[in-house]
């Protein structure tokens, strides 16, 4: 059955927990879309893990809409969230209604995300009203990476912990239909989890959000540039790539590969003709 923004919601309601897993290219998203996953996350983590950039803000628009048209062509089942890439919302409004429409008919998601709490709350209403669905994302919004001083866990003070709170419940009221939790204390995201309707996707917050996220190359061990606290390895893909590789080298370079099931034939006398 297709995941939608209801299903979602339905979901929280049940007490069932919530999947998410990031994906770049159309043969990565078919198989996470075939192993059940409620949702697809078009993340700007590619960035980090795609592009090799040091962080996600110099994504761009285009680059966000070529890789999610990408992830689309694979996903039947999964509902298919695009990021919003830094400075394609924050400028206006309109500029971040005309973005996100862009990152649905060009990028054909189901759904879009961006960062931040109250400050972003015109833009959620007015993406909403266009009849777009919007994922807030709250706590360590990497697009703000400059302005935390680093990858550091949000919501730790008395302060910090009221805003989160207080912007959670203003994005819901602005209409977000969920909520991404990002390097919160567990407690604070069980808390912010009760407080609100719409359902709360954690990725270092603990397992009482109402459901995860993950990097799909952090949890299978292919991206070692640097692994947070929060990520557990599922697999260790990265190290079975690079044996394959190193096998495929060797066998190349000592003549045993192709061998002759992988050759194509030809009649010996329309090769003789050829003499």
């Amino acid at each position: 059955m297709k995941n939608t923004v209801v299903t979602f919601r339905e979901a929280k309601k049940k007490g069932e927990k919530l999947t998410m897993l990031t994906a770049y290219d159309y043969s990565t998203a078919k198989l996470i879309d075939e192993s059940g996953v409620n949702s697809i996350l078009v993340g700007d983590s590619l960035g980090n893990v795609v592009l090799g950039y040091e962080d996600t803000i110099s994504v761009t628009m285009e680059d966000m809409i070529h890789h999610g048209a990408a992830v689309a062509r694979g996903v039947k089942n999964a509902l298919l969230i695009i990021d919003m890439p830094f400075m394609s919302y924050q400028t206006s409004v309109y500029d971040a209604v005309v973005n996100a429409g862009r990152l649905m008919k060009e990028g054909r998601a189901d759904a879009v995300k961006l960062e931040g709490g109250a400050e972003v709350c015109p833009q959620i209403k007015a993406i909403t009203a266009a009849g777009i669905p919007v994922m807030a994302h709250l706590g360590l919004t990497p697009q703000s990476i400059n302005a935390f001083g680093g990858f550091k866990v949000q919501g730790k003070n008395e302060a910090a912990a009221r805003k989160l709170l207080e912007d959670a419940k203003a994005i819901e009221e602005a209409g977000a239909f969920g909520v991404v939790l990002e390097c919160v204390p567990a407690k604070l995201a069980e808390l912010i989890s009760k407080e609100l309707e719409i359902p709360t996707i954690g990725i270092g917050a603990g397992n009482v959000c109402d459901g995860q996220v993950l990097v799909y190359q952090d949890m299978l061990g292919m991206f070692s540039d640097f692994t947070p606290k929060f990520v557990k390895r599922f697999a260790n893909v990265g190290e079975v790539m690079k044996e394959a590789f190193q096998a495929y080298c060797k066998e190349v370079q000592e003549g045993t590969f192709p061998a002759k099931e992988h050759e194509y034939t030809i009649a010996d006398d329309v090769l003789e003709k050829l003499y």
